[in-house]
């Protein structure tokens, strides 16, 4: 873009202005402003406070509650520096209502020390906590009061940003503000029409970013905190209709193409139905139906399989894969570990083999000659491929991919989806996509994360499954579970016992394995049990879990690596360590190892006291109810939506303003002014997408 041009486009969007742009922003801000995803001014303006310190009144020392921020106006009347355990600066101030209040600084230096004499008067804000003479302020924010001057209290509520090391809240506040003196008028501004937005009574977006970055002193604090605010819920509406314009726009995008028309002559589906050792459940059948339908038109399938664990999703995956294969066409499989995608690998290879398809396995563990053996055979046709992301990556070539298969797609971002989708294309033509899930996903979440796909649920689980029976035990009873072990597996049953750590860290987690295996192995002697965690060798983990599978081993010890795709029905006891540290959805996937045979199974939650609250709900979930939808909606009561889709990693789901589980109620208006937008505006919904997407608008143009 020329110089020239590039100013027509600010002159026209203030917003599209540099931040260097700003009085002040030199190289070094910029940097630091970039480190925070500020490059433009427009970016300054939806950088919105994660929330609002009271400065505009002065609370008596005497009135101060501990827990709660407050400000304070007094005099010094001691100061106090000590050196016990570390260098420490104790200052005790009192005011009018004849009370004391410390303030106390562990980091500072001389001349902050020196400010502090008997007879100064100073301003102090802080968090009140319990100090060992009364109330005390750690490291407030204060500024001294000039001799015979009464203090300046500011006019309106102070905002606090995310902010970046070496960047004070005081310098970006001062860069927000001169960003908001270049807001437009609000005709320029706005780009939802007015005829969609009057209905629906909400605020105008200049209205609404003023209010966020300058409450006035009356602003309704605690709507703020909770961000439930009218400001607030306006700009969560328009982010939420932003996303959905963008899934709305991928589908959009996607539909567009052709696809092959994957109708075989049913023979390979027809065949694997009849080896099976048993028959579909009327829920598997109408979703097979479903499926097949996608893959018959000229369109490529973008559809969702929602399934509870063990409601049978491998195999209408495997009916699919085969009528990929009838048409001539290959099918791929991602799984998002190694554990899980050979389990599906396996599962592939014992149904397909009798069939004369040899499924080829590529993971990142696959190295050396074997690995250029599968990738050989991937380009050269191989019907069925399956593997973990190694698949998506460069040197990974299809020779007529006609179905792409995700599984466990919250664990993948769009991006992945449709990078395995590319390696398929041919001129215009794509591969259908099948996504599958075991996490059920709350229909309000499902609207909005996956408004691209069509959504179908395998809601029975097969004949023959027992309920099983939760319970959450302390573990001071840890003994007491050890001999219930040891009666389930005297009667020829196995059991599981999982060990969990709040650190990601698989050297962790494995120490922790190592040492429950050492406990039970000298507690159950007569039991033979086995080991399994992250940094074991891919080739001593398949034989312990084919032993275990086998029924060699009485009892496996694991990580949460066995968290999908471990299917043992003789396996009816699951214990799982620290169960308080887990989230509703793991512990629904762990407890949905057992349950899978025609023996009562039991799952027991050991947890340490005490329980925070949240801990505690969740345990109490588990016990009333293993329905995992109605698990899948507490989870997003309690956890909220990133957590909950594991899109902290992926970047799919970063709502800045938006939660979806306290803005559930906007979602049916998102669907409505969406869809009226992209039929009536799509210049404005192109524009929404670039304000609040922006770089990531990648995925909005697939």
């Amino acid at each position: 873009m020329s110089p020239s041009v590039r100013r027509a486009a600010v002159a026209a969007d203030p917003g599209a202005a540099p931040v260097t742009a700003l009085a002040g922003v030199g190289p070094s801000l910029a940097q630091s402003l970039h480190r925070l995803g500020l490059a433009c001014v427009q970016d300054l303006w939806f950088h919105l406070p994660l929330r609002y310190e009271d400065r505009t009144r002065i609370t008596p020392i005497r009135d101060l509650r501990v827990g709660e921020s407050a400000q304070v106006e007094g005099v010094v009347e001691a100061v106090e520096r000590g050196f016990r355990f570390r260098p420490q600066l104790r200052v005790a101030i009192g005011d009018d209502s004849q009370a004391t209040l410390a303030l106390r600084f562990f980091h500072f230096n001389r001349s902050q020390a020196e400010q502090f004499v008997p007879g100064a008067r100073f301003v102090c804000y802080g968090e009140i906590r319990h100090g060992m003479h009364g109330p005390e302020i750690v490291h407030p924010a204060y500024r001294r009061v000039p001799d015979g001057a009464s203090a300046l209290l500011e006019d309106r509520l102070t905002p606090i940003y995310p902010t970046t090391e070496g960047l004070g809240q005081k310098r970006l506040a001062g860069v927000v503000e001169r960003a908001l003196d270049r807001l437009p008028p609000q005709e320029a501004l706005e780009l939802i029409p007015d005829d969609l937005r009057e209905p629906l009574h909400l605020a105008s977006l200049r209205e609404a970013l003023l209010t966020v970055h300058r409450p006035a002193p009356d602003a309704d604090v605690r709507a703020l905190a909770l961000g439930q605010h009218p400001a607030q819920q306006r700009l969560a509406f328009e982010e939420l209709l932003t996303h959905h314009l963008g899934l709305k726009r991928l589908r959009a995008q996607v539909r567009r193409h052709r696809a092959a028309s994957l109708s075989g002559d049913g023979r390979l589906r027809s065949a694997l139905l009849a080896q099976l050792p048993f028959a579909l459940t009327a829920a598997q059948q109408r979703v097979v139906r479903e499926v097949e339908h996608d893959l018959a038109q000229s369109k490529p399938m973008l559809r969702l399989v929602q399934g509870d664990v063990g409601s049978g999703k491998t195999v209408v995956a495997a009916l699919a894969a085969l009528a990929a294969v009838e048409a001539g066409f290959q099918a791929a499989l991602v799984a998002p570990t190694e554990l899980l995608a050979e389990q599906h690998w396996r599962n592939f290879l014992k149904w397909m083999q009798p069939l004369g398809i040899e499924p080829t396995w590529l993971s990142g563990k696959v190295q050396g000659r074997a690995r250029e053996a599968a990738r050989a055979a991937v380009a050269a046709g191989a019907p069925v491929v399956i593997g973990t992301h190694a698949l998506i990556q460069d040197g990974v070539s299809f020779r007529r991919l006609g179905l792409a298969i995700i599984d466990e797609q919250h664990r993948f971002g769009v991006h992945q989806r449709l990078t395995l989708s590319e390696k398929g294309r041919d001129g215009d033509a794509v591969p259908h996509q099948l996504v599958l899930t075991a996490t059920p996903i709350p229909r309000t979440l499902a609207m909005t994360a996956y408004a691209d796909l069509d959504v179908s649920v395998i809601d029975e689980l097969p004949p023959g499954r027992t309920p099983i029976q939760t319970v959450a035990i302390s573990n001071a009873r840890r003994a007491e579970v050890i001999e219930r072990i040891r009666a389930a597996c005297s009667e020829g049953r196995q059991a599981y016992w999982v060990c969990t750590l709040i650190e990601e860290s698989e050297q962790l987690e494995a120490q922790a394995a190592e040492v429950a295996f050492a406990e039970l192995t000298a507690a159950l002697q007569e039991l033979r049990i086995g080991l399994v965690h992250g940094r074991l060798k891919p080739k001593e983990k398949q034989a312990t879990m084919a032993a275990f599978a086998a029924g060699e081993l009485s009892v496996l010890v694991a990580t949460t690596v066995i968290e999908v795709g471990v299917d043992v029905p003789n396996a009816s006891l699951m214990v799982v360590e620290n169960a308080e540290r887990l989230g509703l959805a793991q512990l629904h996937q762990l407890r949905g190892r057992v349950g899978r045979g025609s023996t009562a199974s039991s799952c027991v939650l050991l947890y340490q006291t005490p329980l925070s609250q949240m801990a505690r709900a969740r345990l109490e979930v588990m016990r009333e109810t293993s329905d995992g939808f109605r698990i899948a909606e507490k989870d997003l009561e309690l956890r909220g939506p990133g957590e909950m889709l594991g899109t902290r990693q992926t970047g799919q789901l970063q709502f800045r303003v938006a939660d979806l589980a306290r803005d559930a109620h906007l979602l049916p208006a998102v669907q409505r002014v969406g869809e009226a937008m992209l039929r009536d505006h799509p210049q404005s919904a192109q524009k929404l997408m670039a304000r609040w997407i922006g770089g990531s608008e990648r995925f909005a143009g697939a």
